[in-house]
Protein backbone atom coordinates (compact mmCIF):
# COMPACT_ATOMS: atom_id res chain seq x y z
CA UNK A 1 0.00 0.00 0.00
CA UNK A 2 2.35 2.30 0.67
CA UNK A 3 4.56 2.00 -3.18
CA UNK A 4 0.88 2.41 -4.19
CA UNK A 5 0.55 5.60 -2.68
CA UNK A 6 3.88 7.02 -3.60
CA UNK A 7 3.13 6.13 -7.59
CA UNK A 8 -0.69 7.81 -6.95
CA UNK A 9 1.20 10.93 -5.40
CA UNK A 10 3.86 10.79 -8.18
CA UNK A 11 1.33 10.97 -10.58
CA UNK A 12 -1.94 12.43 -9.57
CA UNK A 13 -0.80 14.91 -6.55
CA UNK A 14 -3.46 16.62 -6.75
CA UNK A 15 -6.14 13.49 -5.49
CA UNK A 16 -3.83 13.33 -2.39
CA UNK A 17 -4.10 17.08 -1.74
CA UNK A 18 -7.54 17.51 -2.44
CA UNK A 19 -8.54 14.05 -0.22
CA UNK A 20 -6.41 15.67 2.92
CA UNK A 21 -8.74 17.78 4.40
CA UNK A 22 -11.91 15.88 5.68
CA UNK A 23 -14.77 18.45 5.60
CA UNK A 24 -16.52 17.38 8.90
CA UNK A 25 -13.34 18.33 10.60
CA UNK A 26 -13.41 22.06 9.65
CA UNK A 27 -16.83 23.01 8.28
CA UNK A 28 -20.35 22.66 9.03
CA UNK A 29 -22.92 22.35 6.25
CA UNK A 30 -23.66 25.79 5.78
CA UNK A 31 -22.07 28.61 3.71
CA UNK A 32 -20.23 31.45 4.62
CA UNK A 33 -20.08 34.52 2.24
CA UNK A 34 -16.84 36.75 3.00
CA UNK A 35 -17.29 40.21 1.33
CA UNK A 36 -15.06 43.40 0.91
CA UNK A 37 -13.78 45.99 -1.16
CA UNK A 38 -11.13 46.15 -3.65
CA UNK A 39 -9.61 49.17 -4.08
CA UNK A 40 -7.00 50.63 -6.15
CA UNK A 41 -5.20 51.35 -9.63
CA UNK A 42 -2.76 49.83 -11.94
CA UNK A 43 0.01 49.95 -8.94
CA UNK A 44 -1.84 50.01 -5.88
CA UNK A 45 -3.92 47.47 -3.86
CA UNK A 46 -6.23 47.60 -0.97
CA UNK A 47 -8.88 44.81 -0.01
CA UNK A 48 -10.85 45.87 2.84
CA UNK A 49 -13.62 43.60 4.89
CA UNK A 50 -17.79 44.47 3.96
CA UNK A 51 -19.60 42.48 5.92
CA UNK A 52 -19.55 38.08 6.27
CA UNK A 53 -22.78 36.25 6.47
CA UNK A 54 -23.96 32.70 6.83
CA UNK A 55 -26.70 30.95 5.74
CA UNK A 56 -28.29 27.63 4.05
CA UNK A 57 -26.65 24.45 2.70
CA UNK A 58 -22.87 24.00 1.38
CA UNK A 59 -23.00 23.93 -2.41
CA UNK A 60 -19.78 22.75 -2.92
CA UNK A 61 -17.91 19.09 -3.18
CA UNK A 62 -17.03 18.19 0.10
CA UNK A 63 -14.40 16.17 -1.06
CA UNK A 64 -12.50 18.79 -3.37
CA UNK A 65 -11.83 21.30 -0.99
CA UNK A 66 -8.42 22.01 -2.34
CA UNK A 67 -8.20 23.99 -5.80
CA UNK A 68 -5.29 22.47 -7.70
CA UNK A 69 -6.01 23.86 -10.88
CA UNK A 70 -3.44 26.91 -11.05
CA UNK A 71 -5.83 29.41 -13.01
CA UNK A 72 -6.82 32.72 -12.30
CA UNK A 73 -5.30 36.11 -11.17
CA UNK A 74 -6.23 35.90 -7.55
CA UNK A 75 -6.81 32.75 -5.23
CA UNK A 76 -8.93 32.76 -2.17
CA UNK A 77 -7.08 30.56 0.74
CA UNK A 78 -8.95 29.49 4.02
CA UNK A 79 -6.32 28.46 7.04
CA UNK A 80 -7.57 26.71 9.88
CA UNK A 81 -6.09 29.37 12.80
CA UNK A 82 -4.68 26.57 15.56
CA UNK A 83 -3.08 24.23 12.84
CA UNK A 84 -2.32 26.77 9.98
CA UNK A 85 -3.49 24.11 7.63
CA UNK A 86 -4.83 24.88 4.89
CA UNK A 87 -8.42 24.13 4.58
CA UNK A 88 -9.66 25.63 1.21
CA UNK A 89 -8.91 27.68 -1.81
CA UNK A 90 -9.98 28.27 -4.60
CA UNK A 91 -8.68 30.29 -7.91
CA UNK A 92 -10.82 33.24 -9.41
CA UNK A 93 -10.67 36.35 -11.82
CA UNK A 94 -12.22 39.73 -11.00
CA UNK A 95 -13.24 43.09 -12.36
CA UNK A 96 -10.60 44.75 -10.21
CA UNK A 97 -7.83 42.88 -11.98
CA UNK A 98 -9.29 43.64 -15.63
CA UNK A 99 -9.57 47.45 -14.28
CA UNK A 100 -5.98 47.67 -13.68
CA UNK A 101 -5.08 46.86 -17.16
CA UNK A 102 -7.24 50.11 -18.19
CA UNK A 103 -5.55 53.36 -18.89
CA UNK A 104 -7.16 55.09 -16.26
CA UNK A 105 -5.78 52.85 -13.59
CA UNK A 106 -2.76 52.87 -15.23
CA UNK A 107 -3.08 56.94 -14.99
CA UNK A 108 -3.45 56.60 -11.13
CA UNK A 109 -7.21 56.59 -11.18
CA UNK A 110 -8.37 54.82 -8.11
CA UNK A 111 -11.78 53.22 -8.10
CA UNK A 112 -13.14 50.49 -5.66
CA UNK A 113 -15.01 46.96 -6.32
CA UNK A 114 -17.22 45.12 -4.38
CA UNK A 115 -16.54 41.14 -4.64
CA UNK A 116 -17.65 38.01 -2.06
CA UNK A 117 -15.35 34.74 -1.12
CA UNK A 118 -17.68 31.66 -0.85
CA UNK A 119 -16.54 29.11 1.24
CA UNK A 120 -17.87 26.57 3.48
CA UNK A 121 -19.10 27.86 7.03
CA UNK A 122 -15.85 26.85 9.48
CA UNK A 123 -16.39 25.48 12.66
CA UNK A 124 -13.36 27.25 14.39
CA UNK A 125 -10.99 30.53 13.39
CA UNK A 126 -9.59 31.02 10.46
CA UNK A 127 -7.11 33.19 8.38
CA UNK A 128 -9.09 34.00 5.02
CA UNK A 129 -6.17 34.71 3.01
CA UNK A 130 -6.04 36.64 -0.92
CA UNK A 131 -3.25 35.74 -2.91
CA UNK A 132 -2.49 37.55 -6.13
CA UNK A 133 -0.15 36.74 -9.24
CA UNK A 134 2.90 38.47 -9.90
CA UNK A 135 4.32 39.26 -13.15
CA UNK A 136 5.94 36.02 -13.15
CA UNK A 137 2.75 34.14 -12.17
CA UNK A 138 3.78 33.36 -9.08
CA UNK A 139 0.87 33.82 -6.10
CA UNK A 140 1.53 36.14 -3.15
CA UNK A 141 -0.46 37.02 -0.31
CA UNK A 142 -1.76 40.63 -0.85
CA UNK A 143 -3.98 40.55 2.21
CA UNK A 144 -5.18 38.27 5.40
CA UNK A 145 -7.38 38.86 8.32
CA UNK A 146 -8.99 36.48 11.05
CA UNK A 147 -12.58 35.52 10.91
CA UNK A 148 -14.22 33.78 14.46
CA UNK A 149 -17.42 32.08 12.76
CA UNK A 150 -18.78 33.00 16.14
CA UNK A 151 -18.74 36.89 16.11
CA UNK A 152 -21.52 38.46 17.03
CA UNK A 153 -21.41 41.00 13.72
CA UNK A 154 -21.46 37.89 11.10
CA UNK A 155 -25.29 38.42 9.91
CA UNK A 156 -26.54 34.97 10.11
CA UNK A 157 -29.68 33.21 7.94
CA UNK A 158 -30.34 36.96 6.11
CA UNK A 159 -34.00 37.54 5.49
CA UNK A 160 -35.08 36.48 2.10
CA UNK A 161 -36.22 38.55 -0.41
CA UNK A 162 -40.34 37.37 -0.63
CA UNK A 163 -40.39 38.99 -4.84
CA UNK A 164 -37.99 36.56 -5.60
CA UNK A 165 -38.77 33.30 -6.80
CA UNK A 166 -37.26 30.57 -7.51
CA UNK A 167 -37.51 27.88 -10.33
CA UNK A 168 -36.23 24.35 -10.01
CA UNK A 169 -35.46 24.17 -13.81
CA UNK A 170 -33.50 20.88 -13.39
CA UNK A 171 -32.49 19.39 -10.56
CA UNK A 172 -30.22 15.76 -10.56
CA UNK A 173 -29.30 15.49 -6.75
CA UNK A 174 -27.42 16.57 -4.18
CA UNK A 175 -25.72 19.76 -4.22
CA UNK A 176 -22.04 18.13 -2.70
CA UNK A 177 -22.12 15.86 -5.76
CA UNK A 178 -23.38 18.12 -8.53
CA UNK A 179 -22.43 21.30 -10.27
CA UNK A 180 -24.96 23.87 -9.46
CA UNK A 181 -25.75 26.67 -11.37
CA UNK A 182 -27.61 29.94 -11.19
CA UNK A 183 -29.12 31.52 -13.69
CA UNK A 184 -30.50 35.14 -12.82
CA UNK A 185 -32.68 36.97 -14.84
CA UNK A 186 -31.97 41.01 -15.29
CA UNK A 187 -34.12 43.43 -16.90
CA UNK A 188 -36.95 41.78 -16.85
CA UNK A 189 -40.15 43.08 -15.92
CA UNK A 190 -42.92 42.17 -13.95
CA UNK A 191 -45.01 41.30 -16.77
CA UNK A 192 -41.76 39.49 -18.52
CA UNK A 193 -41.72 36.62 -15.89
CA UNK A 194 -42.94 34.38 -18.35
CA UNK A 195 -40.66 35.43 -20.74
CA UNK A 196 -37.88 34.70 -18.25
CA UNK A 197 -39.08 31.44 -17.53
CA UNK A 198 -39.07 30.38 -21.22
CA UNK A 199 -35.61 31.92 -21.44
CA UNK A 200 -34.37 29.74 -18.25
CA UNK A 201 -36.13 26.40 -19.69
CA UNK A 202 -34.26 27.18 -23.29
CA UNK A 203 -31.06 28.09 -21.85
CA UNK A 204 -30.79 24.88 -19.09
CA UNK A 205 -31.49 22.65 -23.03
CA UNK A 206 -28.33 24.37 -24.40
CA UNK A 207 -26.39 24.02 -21.79
CA UNK A 208 -27.11 19.88 -21.00
CA UNK A 209 -27.40 19.44 -24.27
CA UNK A 210 -23.87 20.80 -25.49
CA UNK A 211 -20.91 18.53 -24.75
CA UNK A 212 -19.14 18.05 -22.49
CA UNK A 213 -22.21 18.78 -20.45
CA UNK A 214 -23.98 16.82 -22.49
CA UNK A 215 -22.42 13.47 -20.98
CA UNK A 216 -22.33 14.87 -17.81
CA UNK A 217 -25.84 15.56 -17.37
CA UNK A 218 -26.57 13.89 -14.33
CA UNK A 219 -23.89 16.16 -12.46
CA UNK A 220 -25.85 19.26 -12.61
CA UNK A 221 -28.34 20.84 -11.20
CA UNK A 222 -30.08 24.27 -12.48
CA UNK A 223 -31.74 26.54 -10.68
CA UNK A 224 -33.71 30.00 -11.99
CA UNK A 225 -33.70 33.20 -9.80
CA UNK A 226 -36.07 35.88 -10.96
CA UNK A 227 -36.67 39.39 -9.19
CA UNK A 228 -38.65 41.90 -11.27
CA UNK A 229 -36.81 45.08 -12.79
CA UNK A 230 -38.57 48.19 -12.97
CA UNK A 231 -37.48 48.42 -16.68
CA UNK A 232 -37.05 46.00 -19.57
CA UNK A 233 -33.25 45.48 -20.84
CA UNK A 234 -30.15 46.90 -19.33
CA UNK A 235 -27.89 49.97 -19.80
CA UNK A 236 -26.36 50.96 -23.18
CA UNK A 237 -24.08 53.98 -21.95
CA UNK A 238 -22.84 54.14 -25.62
CA UNK A 239 -26.04 55.02 -26.91
CA UNK A 240 -27.00 57.12 -23.71
CA UNK A 241 -29.55 54.48 -22.77
CA UNK A 242 -30.11 53.72 -19.11
CA UNK A 243 -32.44 51.23 -17.33
CA UNK A 244 -33.46 50.47 -13.80
CA UNK A 245 -32.74 46.96 -13.44
CA UNK A 246 -32.13 44.73 -10.02
CA UNK A 247 -28.37 43.71 -11.01
CA UNK A 248 -27.60 47.10 -12.99
CA UNK A 249 -25.84 45.24 -15.59
CA UNK A 250 -24.28 47.36 -18.75
CA UNK A 251 -22.94 47.05 -21.42
CA UNK A 252 -19.80 49.03 -22.40
CA UNK A 253 -18.29 47.85 -19.65
CA UNK A 254 -14.58 49.33 -19.21
CA UNK A 255 -15.41 50.98 -22.62
CA UNK A 256 -15.90 48.06 -24.99
CA UNK A 257 -19.59 48.37 -26.71
CA UNK A 258 -20.05 44.51 -26.41
CA UNK A 259 -18.71 43.68 -23.06
CA UNK A 260 -21.65 43.18 -20.11
CA UNK A 261 -20.95 43.00 -16.51
CA UNK A 262 -22.42 44.68 -13.33
CA UNK A 263 -20.61 46.08 -10.90
CA UNK A 264 -23.23 45.30 -8.00
CA UNK A 265 -21.78 42.51 -6.23
CA UNK A 266 -24.16 42.79 -3.51
CA UNK A 267 -27.72 42.56 -4.84
CA UNK A 268 -26.20 40.02 -6.87
CA UNK A 269 -24.95 37.75 -4.08
CA UNK A 270 -28.03 38.47 -2.25
CA UNK A 271 -30.18 36.85 -4.93
CA UNK A 272 -27.52 34.15 -5.31
CA UNK A 273 -28.07 33.19 -2.00
CA UNK A 274 -31.38 32.04 -2.10
CA UNK A 275 -29.85 28.70 -3.98
CA UNK A 276 -27.08 26.69 -3.27
CA UNK A 277 -24.54 27.30 -6.31
CA UNK A 278 -21.42 26.63 -7.88
CA UNK A 279 -21.52 29.10 -10.81
CA UNK A 280 -23.37 31.88 -11.69
CA UNK A 281 -25.12 33.10 -14.87
CA UNK A 282 -26.63 36.27 -15.30
CA UNK A 283 -29.24 36.42 -18.28
CA UNK A 284 -29.26 39.56 -20.02
CA UNK A 285 -33.24 40.73 -21.00
CA UNK A 286 -31.40 42.19 -24.65
CA UNK A 287 -31.22 41.47 -28.20
CA UNK A 288 -27.77 43.66 -29.06
CA UNK A 289 -24.71 40.83 -29.21
CA UNK A 290 -22.84 41.40 -26.02
CA UNK A 291 -21.71 38.93 -22.98
CA UNK A 292 -18.80 38.62 -20.33
CA UNK A 293 -17.18 36.01 -18.44
CA UNK A 294 -15.23 36.19 -15.29
CA UNK A 295 -13.32 32.95 -13.62
CA UNK A 296 -14.94 31.53 -10.69
CA UNK A 297 -17.13 34.50 -10.13
CA UNK A 298 -19.87 35.05 -13.09
CA UNK A 299 -20.71 35.29 -16.92
CA UNK A 300 -23.14 37.34 -18.45
CA UNK A 301 -25.10 36.62 -22.00
CA UNK A 302 -28.04 37.93 -24.20
CA UNK A 303 -30.87 36.20 -23.96
CA UNK A 304 -32.28 36.87 -27.73
CA UNK A 305 -29.18 37.78 -30.31
CA UNK A 306 -28.68 34.72 -33.33
CA UNK A 307 -25.76 34.03 -31.19
CA UNK A 308 -27.35 33.82 -27.80
CA UNK A 309 -26.54 30.06 -27.60
CA UNK A 310 -22.72 30.27 -28.33
CA UNK A 311 -22.69 33.54 -26.38
CA UNK A 312 -24.06 31.58 -23.18
CA UNK A 313 -21.76 28.40 -23.62
CA UNK A 314 -18.68 31.06 -24.58
CA UNK A 315 -18.66 33.13 -21.58
CA UNK A 316 -19.67 29.89 -19.60
CA UNK A 317 -15.93 28.53 -20.79
CA UNK A 318 -14.70 31.58 -18.73
CA UNK A 319 -16.42 31.49 -16.07
CA UNK A 320 -16.89 28.23 -15.00
CA UNK A 321 -13.72 26.75 -16.24
CA UNK A 322 -11.42 29.42 -16.62
CA UNK A 323 -10.71 28.93 -20.48
CA UNK A 324 -9.04 31.77 -22.17
CA UNK A 325 -10.28 33.43 -25.74
CA UNK A 326 -8.48 31.90 -28.49
CA UNK A 327 -9.76 34.98 -30.98
CA UNK A 328 -7.03 37.89 -31.53
CA UNK A 329 -8.58 39.82 -33.45
CA UNK A 330 -11.23 41.84 -32.20
CA UNK A 331 -10.37 44.80 -30.30
CA UNK A 332 -11.05 44.29 -25.94
CA UNK A 333 -11.08 46.70 -23.13
CA UNK A 334 -7.42 45.06 -21.79
CA UNK A 335 -3.51 46.33 -21.83
CA UNK A 336 -1.13 44.34 -21.24
CA UNK A 337 -3.26 41.08 -20.48
CA UNK A 338 -0.37 38.34 -21.07
CA UNK A 339 3.01 39.48 -20.87
CA UNK A 340 5.31 38.50 -23.21
CA UNK A 341 7.79 35.62 -22.32
CA UNK A 342 5.33 33.97 -19.91
CA UNK A 343 3.36 31.32 -20.11
CA UNK A 344 -0.80 32.02 -19.23
CA UNK A 345 -2.21 29.86 -16.66
CA UNK A 346 -5.31 28.95 -18.15
CA UNK A 347 -5.37 25.72 -19.89
CA UNK A 348 -6.34 26.00 -23.71
CA UNK A 349 -3.28 28.76 -24.90
CA UNK A 350 0.40 28.65 -24.94
CA UNK A 351 3.45 31.05 -25.56
CA UNK A 352 5.15 27.70 -26.75
CA UNK A 353 8.04 28.77 -24.87
CA UNK A 354 8.82 24.94 -24.78
CA UNK A 355 7.57 23.48 -28.06
CA UNK A 356 8.03 20.02 -26.83
CA UNK A 357 6.17 20.35 -23.94
CA UNK A 358 2.91 21.39 -24.87
CA UNK A 359 -0.09 22.01 -22.00
CA UNK A 360 -1.71 19.15 -24.04
CA UNK A 361 0.83 17.25 -25.97
CA UNK A 362 -1.30 14.00 -25.00
CA UNK A 363 -3.88 15.20 -27.72
CA UNK A 364 -1.21 16.25 -30.43
CA UNK A 365 -1.98 14.90 -33.57
CA UNK A 366 0.74 12.33 -34.77
CA UNK A 367 3.31 14.09 -36.78
CA UNK A 368 2.04 17.33 -37.05
CA UNK A 369 4.21 20.21 -37.32
CA UNK A 370 4.78 22.72 -34.17
CA UNK A 371 3.95 25.55 -34.27
CA UNK A 372 1.69 24.38 -37.24
CA UNK A 373 1.60 26.67 -40.20
CA UNK A 374 -1.87 27.14 -40.84
CA UNK A 375 -3.63 29.74 -43.76
CA UNK A 376 -3.30 32.48 -41.54
CA UNK A 377 -2.39 35.53 -43.85
CA UNK A 378 -5.52 35.43 -45.48
CA UNK A 379 -8.02 34.94 -42.42
CA UNK A 380 -5.80 38.00 -40.72
CA UNK A 381 -6.26 40.28 -44.18
CA UNK A 382 -10.02 39.64 -44.01
CA UNK A 383 -10.97 39.59 -40.63
CA UNK A 384 -9.36 43.07 -39.78
CA UNK A 385 -11.38 44.28 -42.25
CA UNK A 386 -14.31 42.94 -40.78
CA UNK A 387 -13.74 43.98 -37.13
CA UNK A 388 -13.33 47.77 -39.18
CA UNK A 389 -16.65 47.54 -40.48
CA UNK A 390 -17.99 46.40 -37.55
CA UNK A 391 -16.87 48.49 -35.55
CA UNK A 392 -18.28 51.73 -37.66
CA UNK A 393 -21.95 49.97 -37.62
CA UNK A 394 -22.15 49.86 -34.06
CA UNK A 395 -21.18 53.21 -33.66
CA UNK A 396 -23.82 54.08 -35.53
CA UNK A 397 -26.14 52.19 -34.34
CA UNK A 398 -25.19 53.81 -31.14
CA UNK A 399 -25.44 57.76 -32.55
CA UNK A 400 -28.86 57.18 -33.85
CA UNK A 401 -30.04 55.99 -30.08
CA UNK A 402 -28.04 59.07 -29.03
CA UNK A 403 -29.90 61.17 -31.17
CA UNK A 404 -33.56 59.84 -30.44
CA UNK A 405 -34.12 58.79 -34.85
CA UNK A 406 -37.15 56.74 -35.21
CA UNK A 407 -37.19 53.41 -34.01
CA UNK A 408 -37.69 51.94 -37.69
CA UNK A 409 -34.28 53.64 -38.24
CA UNK A 410 -32.73 52.30 -35.40
CA UNK A 411 -33.97 48.57 -35.89
CA UNK A 412 -33.49 48.90 -39.52
CA UNK A 413 -29.52 49.97 -38.72
CA UNK A 414 -29.81 46.94 -36.45
CA UNK A 415 -30.97 44.19 -38.78
CA UNK A 416 -28.55 45.27 -41.46
CA UNK A 417 -25.58 44.92 -38.84
CA UNK A 418 -27.06 41.32 -37.78
CA UNK A 419 -27.45 40.45 -41.45
CA UNK A 420 -23.61 41.13 -42.17
CA UNK A 421 -22.41 39.72 -38.19
CA UNK A 422 -23.94 36.47 -39.79
CA UNK A 423 -22.57 36.51 -43.04
CA UNK A 424 -19.37 37.02 -41.87
CA UNK A 425 -19.77 34.15 -39.48
CA UNK A 426 -20.81 31.66 -42.16
CA UNK A 427 -17.58 32.60 -44.13
CA UNK A 428 -15.00 31.98 -41.60
CA UNK A 429 -16.44 28.92 -41.12
CA UNK A 430 -16.69 28.13 -44.65
CA UNK A 431 -12.71 29.39 -44.80
CA UNK A 432 -11.50 26.97 -41.42
CA UNK A 433 -13.27 24.09 -42.72
CA UNK A 434 -11.64 24.30 -45.68
CA UNK A 435 -8.14 23.90 -44.10
CA UNK A 436 -5.95 20.50 -43.92
CA UNK A 437 -5.74 21.23 -40.23
CA UNK A 438 -9.48 21.11 -39.74
CA UNK A 439 -9.90 18.52 -36.36
CA UNK A 440 -6.54 18.32 -35.98
CA UNK A 441 -4.92 19.42 -32.92
CA UNK A 442 -1.43 21.27 -32.93
CA UNK A 443 0.10 25.06 -32.22
CA UNK A 444 -1.70 27.24 -34.29
CA UNK A 445 -0.55 31.18 -33.90
CA UNK A 446 -2.81 33.62 -32.93
CA UNK A 447 -4.78 33.48 -29.39
CA UNK A 448 -5.55 35.40 -26.45
CA UNK A 449 -5.81 38.88 -28.04
CA UNK A 450 -2.26 38.37 -29.62
CA UNK A 451 -1.83 37.91 -33.35
CA UNK A 452 2.21 36.98 -32.63
CA UNK A 453 3.83 34.10 -30.34
CA UNK A 454 0.25 33.12 -28.63
CA UNK A 455 -0.98 29.79 -30.15
CA UNK A 456 -4.17 27.57 -29.25
CA UNK A 457 -4.68 23.85 -29.85
CA UNK A 458 -6.78 23.81 -32.90
CA UNK A 459 -7.86 25.53 -35.65
CA UNK A 460 -11.34 26.24 -34.35
CA UNK A 461 -13.09 26.38 -31.10
CA UNK A 462 -16.00 27.77 -29.66
CA UNK A 463 -13.14 30.04 -27.69
CA UNK A 464 -12.00 31.35 -30.90
CA UNK A 465 -15.00 32.33 -33.32
CA UNK A 466 -18.62 32.68 -32.81
CA UNK A 467 -21.47 30.16 -33.83
CA UNK A 468 -22.76 27.03 -33.68
CA UNK A 469 -19.88 24.86 -32.83
CA UNK A 470 -18.07 22.43 -30.36
CA UNK A 471 -15.19 23.02 -27.84
CA UNK A 472 -11.72 21.59 -28.94
CA UNK A 473 -10.55 18.84 -28.17
CA UNK A 474 -7.99 20.44 -25.15
CA UNK A 475 -11.09 23.61 -24.15
CA UNK A 476 -13.29 20.19 -23.91
CA UNK A 477 -10.89 17.53 -21.71
CA UNK A 478 -10.27 20.21 -19.14
CA UNK A 479 -13.93 21.21 -18.65
CA UNK A 480 -14.97 17.75 -17.97
CA UNK A 481 -12.11 17.63 -15.08
CA UNK A 482 -13.68 20.82 -13.48
CA UNK A 483 -17.31 19.30 -13.71
CA UNK A 484 -16.02 16.73 -11.45
CA UNK A 485 -14.18 18.62 -9.38
CA UNK A 486 -17.61 19.97 -8.01
CA UNK A 487 -19.14 16.33 -8.81
CA UNK A 488 -17.42 13.62 -7.03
Amino acid sequence: MKTLKIIVAFLFPFLLNAQSVSFNDYFNDQTMRIDYFHIGDAATEIVTIDFVYQYGTWAGSTKNLIDNFNNGAYYHKIYDLSSGKLIYSKGFDSYFKEYQTTEDAVNGVKRSFHESAIIPYSKNKIKFVIEKRDRQNILNEIFSTEIDPEDLYIIKDPVKDKSVKVINSYISGNPHKKVDVVIIGDGYTIKEQKKFERDLKRFTNVLLNNQPYKTYKDKFNVYGVYKASEDSGIDEPGANVYKNTVLNTTYYSMGSERYILTEDNKSLRHLTSHVPYDAIYIMVNASRYGGGGLYNTYCTFVADNQFCDYLFLHEFGHSFAGLADEYYTSETAYNDMYPAGLEPVEPNITRLLDKDNLKWKHLITPEIEIPTPWEKEEYDKTDYAWQKIRREMNKNIAELKRNKEPIGKVKAAQEEYDKKDKARSGEVDKYLKASKFIGKVGAFEGAGYNAKGMYRSMLDCLMFTKGAKPFCKVCEEHVAKVIMHYAE
